[in-house]
């Protein structure tokens, strides 16, 4: 069936059969019509079609329209609508996913931003379109030893994954390179894959791209294999996820921890090492993938209450209500895309929140949360007034590195 003789039925038929093969799937078709979804969402008044309003439009037969819209790209798979629907329908791992793939398979109107990342990704591992190469070149910059497994095959306890973002990306470099200084002043036994590794992939199966996350989980579990480590430790929330949750479909089960859960079991021994005060008013923000998909809510409050000086004050919405930066499922990459939809992006919101607080750091554990909120800072003419701070690098100022 060529691309020209596709019909919205077609369409619909195509994206029914996608997505009813997917688990809880079929469950589309119990949607109420109660509007929860839609309310919660951050981007919602921007889409033409929301996401109650999507379900309506295909029971409607305006598949079509929908395809062709801008609503499923605004969406950046926080997870709200999923988490407080009361028929359970899988909005964000299904819904939103495959009418994005359809849309791709039948080229209706992918932003061109997102359209290149995935393109970089397929063709380096990465969405910066940089070499796999440079993607040690932080480890030049933290200073400590660690093990490169390509080179060094010896065994490890923490294999410790960075993503892409923490590889690449200027500012998001400092996140890592804290958590290694960490880890090295821990005595931790660590290593990283080496240039061999590519993106883990969640955002890319969230983006709709099912088919490049199985080749880079394919790709990614045939490296992992290759080499002995006890647990995979990754600062990244969306790796996290993939790891946990959708690797694991696959055939692929490791013990994985984000960052602030290991240091959560690492505390006494940091404490040990406390040598600064940080006499800081800090607000924490809830990244969507650590906290909502995952419910790990406790460990990074516990990692800053612990440092001497510190004071936490949390943000009206907390923990499963929280604000989502806007980053995730592609997000990050469409950034002018949804300039043209919405007055106010949430990572400028949530900044406002932060700093309605009276915090003068805005905490985070997620390397996306760092870019996002920074350059809201900057859009908001707030510099100087509040610092964006992964807690990895508040933890380092704390221990003194």
């Amino acid at each position: 069936m060529g691309q020209a003789e596709v019909q919205p039925q077609d369409l619909y038929e195509v994206f029914q059969e996608r997505a009813y093969a997917i688990v809880d799937g079929e469950k589309i078709r119990q949607c109420l019509q109660c509007g929860t979804c839609s309310a919660s969402c951050p981007f919602g008044e921007g889409m033409d079609y929301n996401t109650r309003k999507m379900i309506a439009a295909m029971r409607g037969g305006d598949f079509d329209e929908i395809l062709s819209g801008h609503g499923i790209w605004l969406c950046t798979s926080c997870y709200t609508c999923t988490v407080r629907c009361p028929a359970k329908i899988p909005l964000t791992d299904v819904m939103i996913p495959v009418l994005r793939e359809t849309a791709m398979l039948y080229e209706k109107g992918v932003p061109s931003e997102l359209q290149k990342a995935l393109e970089n990704v397929a063709r380096y591992g990465n969405p910066f379109g940089e070499s796999p190469r440079k993607r040690i070149n932080w480890v030049k910059e933290a200073g400590v030893p660690l093990k490169i497994l390509q080179k060094d095959k010896k065994p490890v306890n923490v294999l410790l994954i960075p993503e892409c973002f923490c590889a690449y990306h200027q500012r998001a470099k400092n996140l890592i390179i804290s958590l290694a200084k960490i880890l090295h002043k821990l005595n931790v036994d660590f290593g990283i894959i080496g240039p061999d590794e590519k993106c883990i992939g969640d955002s890319k199966r969230l983006a709709g791209e099912f088919g490049l996350f199985e080749m880079l989980v394919e790709h990614n579990a045939k490296q992992l294999k290759k080499y002995n480590f006890d647990i995979i430790v990754t600062p990244d929330p969306h790796a996290y996820n993939a790891l946990i949750n959708e690797y694991p479909k696959f055939g692929y089960r490791y013990k994985v921890l984000h960052h602030t859960q290991y240091l959560s079991q690492r505390l006494a021994d940091l404490e040990a090492l406390f040598q600064n005060e940080f006499p800081y008013k800090v607000t924490y923000h809830d990244p969507c993938y650590l906290g909502r998909r995952n419910k790990v809510f406790d460990a990074p409050r516990e990692i800053l209450k612990s440092i001497n000086g510190l004071k936490l004050i949390e943000m009206p919405r907390t923990k499963e209500d929280a604000l989502c930066c806007g980053g995730g499922g592609g997000g990050v990459w469409l950034d002018s895309f949804s300039k043209e939809y919405i007055k106010e992006r949430p990572a400028e919101k949530r900044v406002k929140e932060a700093v309605a607080t009276g915090a003068e750091v805005l905490a985070v554990a997620c390397p996306i949360d760092i870019t996002m909120f920074e350059d809201a800072v900057k859009v908001l003419n707030l510099e100087g007034k509040i610092r964006v701070m992964d807690i990895s690098e508040i933890l380092l100022e704390a221990i003194g590195g």
